[in-house]
C-alpha cells in the first residue's frame, strides 16, 4: 500500500478516476506472457503524456514497458507481462515497479506493488529446465563417473519415476546418448521445524513499506518460507529465503483501521521437498504513533476590537482536531507574549473572550495584545500546535473635552498680539492634549490659538466703549477614535475685563476765548470759568488748571477753574490805557489714573481800566454808581475748514466750469460786450450787500450777553460805537453794546 501511495499522488493530477488504480495488484503465478496486470485512464488534455517503467525490484524482465493508447481524448495506460515472464510464487511472490509519469512540465514518480499468488492446480518443473529454451550445463571431460551433473526440481510429491533421455556431445562429431531413470523416494517427514514458538509482535504505524517487522527461522535443508494466511496478504510479505517479514503498505490506522491487528500464518518448507513443511502463527499489533500535531481553524487569529467592548464578548471559537486520533480530547492553553501578564483576555475551553475592561485612556494602556493558543494532544510523543493571536484594541472617543471658566484683565492701551492668558482644556480620552480651541463668533477683538489655547489681543480696546467681554471658547478633540471623523466638543466662558487707562486729553469749550473786562483799582474780578471735560470719559471730572503763558505782571490767577483778574498786586502800576493779555491755561486731568494728559486753552482778555467820574452830554446824564458790575464780552469767531477731498472736487469742478464758460463766452463775446459792461455794476452792488448781510448774520451769531451798564463816563464817550447786539437775561430786552467801552443802548 505504501508502494502505491506516491503513484496515486502522481496520478491524482491526471487520472480521471483515481479509484480505478489500486495501491497493489494481486496476480496468479499461472499468468503467462501478455497478461494485463492493470489498466487505468489518464487525463492530460494539454500535452501528450508518457508513462515509463524505470526499474523492478527484484530485477526481472517479466514486465513490459507501459503502453498508452488514446480513445476519445482519454489516454489508457496498461502494464503487461513480457514474453519471458515465468511467475513462481515459491521463488518470488512480490515485485515493486517504479513508474514515471510525465504530463507537460509535471513529472512525478511512484511505485506499484505486485503480489504473486500460488496456484495450487499448477504442476510443472521448476527452473529453466521447464522453460522452452531448456537448461544448459557444462562439464569437463575429466568428470568422474557418478558425479551429479544436474539437480532437477520436481513439483510432485510421493513415489514417482522419471525417465530422462540424455545426449552427451564431446569433441567434434563425437557424442553418445542414453536413458536415465530417476525414482523419487519419500523422505522422512517432520524434518522442518521452527526454532521459536508463537509470538506477538508490536510495531509502530509509521513504518514505511519494506520495513522489517520480524524474522522467523526454521530447521531443515534449504528451507523456504511463505505466508499462507491471510491470502492475499496486502500488508505484509516474507522473504522466501531469509524469512524476514516486511511491510508492503502503509499502516496508518486512520486510513486503515483493520491494520491494527493482523494474525499471520507462516509456512516453512524445504526447497527440494515442499511437502516437508511446518507452520507458525504469530500476531502483529500496529501501535498508533503520534506523528501529526493538531490542526486548528483558524490557524491564525487577527482581530480588532474597540476599547468599549463589554467583558465576556466572544472573540473566536477555535476548532482543532488530531489527525492521528480523530475525536480525541485536546488541551487548550492561552500564552501571552505582549504584554506578558495581560488579563484582558481569557480562554474558556476553546472560546477566546474579553476578560477585563479595555481602557485606552491612560498612557500605554491601549496596545496590541499578542498571544498564542497552545493546543496539545494526548499521544506519545506529545505533539502541539500554536495558533498566533493578535488582538488590536482601538480607541473610542468616549468623553467630551472640558475647561474651567476664567477671567483675564488687560489694559485698554495693550498692543495687538498681547498674551492675555491661556484656556486649559482637559479630556479624559487619551491622548489628553488632543484638543483644538476656537472662539464662538468673530466680533470680539480677541483670538485663541488653535493648539495651545493662548488668548491674544487682536485690535485696540477702549474702556469707555466697552469695559468687559464674555467669550465662549469651543473645545474640539481629535485623534482619539479609530474613526478620524469622530469628534466631541465642549465649551467654557472666559471674561476679559478692560482696565481703564488715561488715554484722552481734556477738551475745553470753547478752546479759545476773547473777553473784554473793565477793571477797578484795588479789586479782583472773575474773568471766566473754564469749562473742560473728557468727552470719551464723562465720568472723569477732576482737573488741574495752571497759567503757563501770557500772565505779565501776574495780574491773573486761577482759583480752580475760575480765571480771576487781580488788581491787588503790589507794585504793579495801574494801567492808563486798555491792554490785551493772551493767557495760556494748561488743563490736566487729575486723579489716580496715569499718565496725566493735558491741553492748553487760550483766553484773550482785553483789559480796559475803569475810572469813576461823572460825565454829561447834551441828551442825558448818567451817573455811574460807585459799585459797578464789570461787563464780560465773549466774541466767538466761526470758521469752516472743508475736508481735503472736498477741496479737490471743488477745484476740479470749478476748472471744468471755467472751461465751459470760457468756451461759451468766446462765442458770445463780440455780441454781448456792451451788455456785460452795462450789467456789471448791479451784481457788484448785490455782492456787496450780500457780504454785508453775511457779516451781520455772523455778528448776530457771535453776540454775547452783556450785563446792563449805566452811562459810560465822558472819558470814553468817544468810544461809543455799538458793534454788538445781545439780550438781557433778566428782562429779555435786546440792546446794542460796544465791545471796547461796554456801553449799551436799549432797543
Amino acid at each position: 500500500m505504501v508502494l502505491l501511495r506516491p503513484l496515486v499522488l502522481l496520478l491524482a493530477l491526471v487520472v480521471s478516476d483515481l479509484n480505478c488504480l489500486p495501491w497493489f495488484v494481486d496476480i496468479s503465478e499461472s499468468q503467462g506472457p501478455g497478461a494485463i496486470l492493470q489498466s487505468f485512464p489518464l487525463n492530460c488534455s494539454s500535452n501528450v503524456p508518457t508513462l515509463e517503467l524505470l526499474r523492478v525490484q527484484p530485477p526481472t524482465t517479466f514486465f513490459n514497458p507501459p503502453s498508452l493508447t488514446r480513445s476519445q481524448g482519454i489516454y489508457e495506460g496498461k502494464i503487461t507481462l513480457s514474453s519471458s515472464a515465468r511467475l513462481d510464487a515459491l521463488t518470488v511472490n512480490h515485485y515493486e515497479l517504479q513508474l514515471k509519469y510525465t504530463c507537460g512540465s509535471q513529472v512525478t514518480e511512484g511505485r506499484l506493488s505486485v503480489n504473486v499468488q500460488r496456484d495450487p492446480n499448477r504442476d510443472q518443473c521448476a527452473g529453466r529446465f521447464a522453460s522452452p529454451a531448456g537448461e544448459i550445463i557444462q562439464v569437463r571431460e575429466t568428470v568422474m563417473p557418478g558425479t551429479p551433473l544436474y539437480t532437477l526440481l520436481l513439483p510432485g510429491q510421493g513415489a514417482q519415476v522419471f525417465q530422462l533421455q540424455i545426449l552427451v556431445t564431446f569433441g567434434q562429431g563425437r557424442s553418445c546418448h542414453g536413458m536415465l531413470t530417476v525414482k523419487v523416494l519419500p523422505a522422512p517427514s517432520n524434518q522442518v521445524s521452527f526454532l521459536q514458538q508463537a509470538q506477538n509482535i508490536t510495531i509502530p504505524e509509521n513504518l514505511v513499506p519494506g520495513s522489517k517487522v520480524a524474522q522467523v527461522h526454521a530447521r531443515g535443508f534449504d528451507v523456504r518460507y511463505e505466508i499462507v494466511s491471510p491470502v492475499p496478504c496486502r500488508l505484509f510479505s516474507i522473504g522466501r529465503v531469509d524469512g524476514v517479514v516486511r511491510t508492503t503498505a502503509p499502516l496508518e490506522l486512520v486510513q486503515a483501521p483493520d491494520a491494527a491487528v493482523t494474525r499471520l500464518r507462516v509456512k516453512a518448507f524445504e526447497r527440494l521437498r515442499p511437502w516437508d513443511s511446518t507452520e507458525l502463527d504469530f500476531r502483529v499489533d500496529v501501535q498508533s504513533v503520534n506523528r501529526w500535531p493538531p490542526r486548528c481553524l483558524p490557524a491564525l487569529l487577527v482581530t480588532q476590537i474597540p476599547e468599549t467592548t463589554p467583558v465576556g464578548t466572544v472573540l473566536n471559537t477555535f476548532t482543532c482536531t488530531d489527525p492521528d486520533s480523530p475525536g480525541s480530547t485536546l488541551d487548550y492553553q492561552l500564552l501571552f507574549h505582549s504584554p506578558a501578564s495581560a488579563s484582558s483576555l481569557c480562554l474558556r475551553d476553546r472560546v477566546l473572550e474579553v476578560n477585563n475592561t479595555l481602557d485606552c485612556d491612560a498612557p500605554g494602556a491601549c496596545f496590541q495584545h499578542t498571544a498564542s493558543i497552545l493546543v496539545l494532544d494526548s499521544g506519545q510523543p506529545l505533539m502541539t500546535t500554536e495558533v498566533p493571536v493578535l488582538v488590536m484594541v482601538t480607541p473610542v472617543n468616549e468623553f467630551s473635552p472640558t475647561c474651567v471658566s476664567r477671567t483675564f484683565r488687560v489694559r485698554e492701551d495693550a498692543r495687538p498680539h498681547t498674551l492675555l492668558g491661556s484656556v486649559v482644556g482637559t479630556d479624559m480620552d487619551y491622548p489628553h492634549d488632543s484638543i483644538e480651541y476656537s472662539i464662538s463668533g468673530g466680533s470680539a477683538p480677541f483670538a485663541v490659538d488653535r493648539l495651545s489655547g493662548e488668548v491674544r489681543l487682536l485690535g485696540p480696546l477702549d474702556y469707555e466703549l466697552q469695559k468687559s467681554y464674555r467669550l465662549t471658547v469651543l473645545l474640539t478633540d481629535h485623534s482619539q477614535d479609530q474613526d478620524p471623523t469622530c469628534h466631541r466638543s465642549g465649551s467654557c466662558t472666559i471674561t476679559i475685563e478692560v482696565e481703564d487707562v488715561n488715554d484722552h486729553a481734556p477738551e475745553c469749550e470753547p478752546p479759545f476765548q476773547e473777553l473784554t473786562i473793565y477793571t477797578h483799582l484795588g479789586r479782583s474780578l472773575e474773568v471766566t470759568t473754564m469749562s473742560c471735560r473728557v468727552p470719551q470719559e464723562p465720568q472723569r471730572l477732576a482737573f488741574s488748571y495752571r497759567i503757563v503763558g501770557g500772565n505779565g505782571q501776574s495780574r491773573f490767577s486761577l482759583q480752580g477753574a475760575v480765571l480771576v483778574h487781580n488788581d491787588l498786586t503790589l507794585g504793579a502800576p495801574w494801567p492808563e490805557q486798555p491792554h490785551t493779555y493772551e493767557l495760556l491755561i494748561r488743563v490736566a486731568d487729575a486723579g489716580l489714573s496715569s499718565p496725566h494728559l493735558s491741553t492748553t486753552a487760550t483766553v484773550t482778555v482785553h483789559l480796559v481800566p475803569w475810572r469813576a467820574s461823572t460825565g454829561a452830554t447834551s441828551t442825558h446824564r448818567t451817573t455811574v454808581p460807585s459799585r459797578m458790575t464789570p461787563l464780560l464780552v465773549t466774541d466767538t469767531e466761526v470758521f469752516w475748514q472743508p475736508e481735503p477731498w472736498f477741496v479737490v472736487v471743488l477745484t476740479a469742478t470749478s476748472a471744468l466750469l471755467l472751461l465751459g464758460l470760457g468756451w461759451l463766452l468766446s462765442r458770445l463775446l463780440r455780441g454781448l460786450t456792451q451788455v456785460l459792461q452795462a450789467s456789471s455794476e448791479p451784481p457788484q452792488a448785490l455782492l456787496l450787500n450780500s457780504i454785508q448781510g453775511t457779516k451781520g448774520s455772523i455778528e448776530g451769531f457771535v453776540e454775547a450777553p452783556r450785563m446792563e451798564t449805566p452811562q459810560a463816563p465822558s472819558s470814553v464817550t468817544s468810544l461809543q460805537h455799538f458793534d454788538g447786539r445781545a439780550q438781557d437775561s433778566r428782562t429779555g430786552r435786546d440792546y446794542l453794546f460796544n465791545t471796547h467801552t461796554g456801553a449799551r443802548r436799549w432797543l
